[in-house]
């Protein structure tokens, strides 16, 4: 039997401190010590240099091995890739606003794996499932920024966002710097090009920077009225902190997957709304309020629901 209590101190040992930061990001926004120009300039420094270099200097310096871990790779971009094309079809019909659509498309099946979904992994198993847990991130990773960019370009500015067409689209892919921090980082990896220490011990500087900073910023952009968009971040929430990690942690069960492999799904999927989700609306020109509001809930509420679906994996001897 699952000590209920410990599994809770768990997750508060995660997600508190991310909801401490994020609170001190809203009280300072609202005494005015932060402002506008802060979050904009916080979320363009994450988006473009913090949370590649933590991307980069976890994935090189990860012992990887690919063989052993491609079923694991293949149901994670699989299972994200049905989720979002159903999330597509769905979403619409409930979300009147359309240029919200992307917003709540993205908060929902986009997991925190690079902060928290690895801090969860590491404290359930240790640094043993790091390995396992990076290659597993790295290549799910790229799969959402892909599918975030083409939801926050199909139903943001349309006419903005439609003047380019497909190759803006590949553009905006080909450059984007998360995807070219992962693919380096793997490069380097597989080759085993050795880095410089200092390289490495610079790299983790910045890296540190990402989740205060990015939190900061979400933070301060919080809005939590109840109206329209409120009810557009609670839809996103429950698919993001129910439907979503019950669907493909009971089709990854169903597939044969269990012990570490299964835990690293079911934790990995259930983090929270990933911060960049916000920096990546707010760089997009997307609704960055909205898109705080689903990080703030699901950061909240996801100390519930992994304290409940850790308890039960673990009370039935599955993760």
């Amino acid at each position: 039997m699952v000590n209920s209590l410990a599994s809770i101190e768990f997750a508060l040992g995660v997600t508190a401190p991310i909801c401490v930061v994020i609170a001190i990001g809203a009280l300072l926004a609202k005494i005015e010590f932060i402002k506008e120009d802060f979050i904009n300039t916080g979320s363009k420094l994450v988006f473009n240099i913090t949370l590649p270099a933590l991307l980069f200097v976890s994935i090189v310096s990860a012992d990887i091995h690919l063989d052993k871990s491609v079923s694991l790779v293949a149901y994670g971009v699989i299972s994200t890739i049905i989720v979002y094309l159903l999330l597509e079809i769905i979403i619409p019909k409930i979300v009147k606003v359309p240029s919200d659509r992307g917003v709540v498309i993205q908060g929902s099946f986009r997991s925190n794996m690079g902060i928290v979904g690895l801090a969860y992994c590491v404290n359930a198993y240790g640094d043993a499932a790091f390995p396992a847990a990076a290659i597993f991130l790295a290549f799910v990773t790229i799969t959402y920024n892909v599918l975030a960019i083409i939801t926050l370009t199909r139903w943001g500015q349309s006419e903005k966002n439609n003047a380019g067409g497909v190759s803006q689209f590949f553009k905006a892919l080909a450059t984007n710097p998360l995807i070219m921090a992962i693919t380096a980082a793997l490069t380097i990896n597989a080759l085993s090009i050795p880095l410089p220490d200092f390289a490495i011990q610079s790299g983790k500087y910045f890296a540190q920077m990402t989740l205060p900073v990015a939190l900061l910023c979400a933070g301060a952009s919080l809005n939590l009225k109840i109206n329209n968009e409120f009810g557009s971040a609670v839809i996103a929430s429950v698919a993001k902190l129910l439907i979503i990690p019950t669907a493909i942690t009971t089709g990854a069960y169903l597939l044969g997957f269990n012990g570490v492999e299964l835990g690293i799904i079911f934790l990995m999927t259930c983090a929270p709304s990933a911060s960049v989700t916000f920096v990546m609306t707010k760089v997009l020109g997307g609704n960055s309020t909205l898109a705080a509001n689903i990080i703030v809930i699901t950061t909240i509420f996801s100390l519930i629901t992994t304290s409940i679906g850790t308890a039960i994996l673990r009370q039935h001897q599955l993760m």
